[in-house]
């Protein structure tokens, strides 16, 4: 079996990415890790992406290799320069940031992508990571995770689906949600803008299954 490393700094991602591999891949043997001061220690020190932060996140990949794992998801969008780190170190398995598989998706597409997301962070560094060609409006959903902090789940999605409208307005023709914590929102922005919503959980289990050689059957 393959046994893939699930590394969090949200603990609202734990459950979309398991749900999605439950559903998706059920096969692969899953090990979640989880550090939540991640990004309460980047949104508050003010110091951003520095080598301190880069070191913890070699030090939980290096535990996950050290348990067996053949590969290396990272579930929150705002430590991609991090990520990129670890997947230099550990080039001889999959080591994939949050969004990847579902901004190659998005270069498929046309149109201008709305892309969306609860954690500040995230806007500062997920949008360089698209391709040039790729038109882009950002949206910051204020009050969301708070919302879903506090467990108000309807609050969190209409929040959300509110900005899937507005983007919409600005000319999108579609919609990606940026956080792992926010794929629970799909189906309320698909119904309040009527535009297809990608998410980046489904992604990046097929991403994973195909890089490891687990094929898709």
């Amino acid at each position: 079996m393959t046994r893939i490393a699930l590394i969090h700094a949200l603990s609202h991602s734990v459950a979309p990415i398991n749900e999605a591999f439950a559903r998706d891949w059920p096969a692969a043997v899953r090990m979640n890790l989880l550090d939540d001061s991640l990004s309460a220690d980047l949104a508050r020190n003010g110091k951003g992406l520095d080598d301190v932060m880069h070191e913890r996140f070699q030090r939980l990949a290096q535990y996950a290799v050290d348990t067996g794992a053949q590969g290396i998801l990272f579930t929150c969008s705002a430590f991609g320069p991090c990520i990129e780190a670890v997947a230099r170190r550990h080039a001889g398995i999959p080591v994939l940031k949050p969004n990847e598989a579902m901004i190659d998706e998005a270069v498929q597409g046309q149109g201008r992508l709305g892309l969306i997301a609860t954690f500040a962070p995230t806007l500062a560094s997920m949008p360089p990571e698209f391709p040039s060609n790729v038109a882009l409006e950002t949206a910051l959903t204020e009050g969301a995770l708070d919302a879903l902090n506090a467990g108000d789940t309807q609050r969190h999605d209409a929040l959300i689906a509110a900005q899937a409208v507005a983007l919409k307005e600005r000319g999108c023709t579609r919609i990606a949600l940026a956080q792992f914590s926010m794929a629970r929102a799909r189906e309320a922005c698909e119904a309040a803008s009527g535009l297809p919503v990608l998410t980046t959980v489904d992604s990046a289990v097929r991403a994973l299954r195909r890089r490891t050689g687990a094929g898709s059957a």
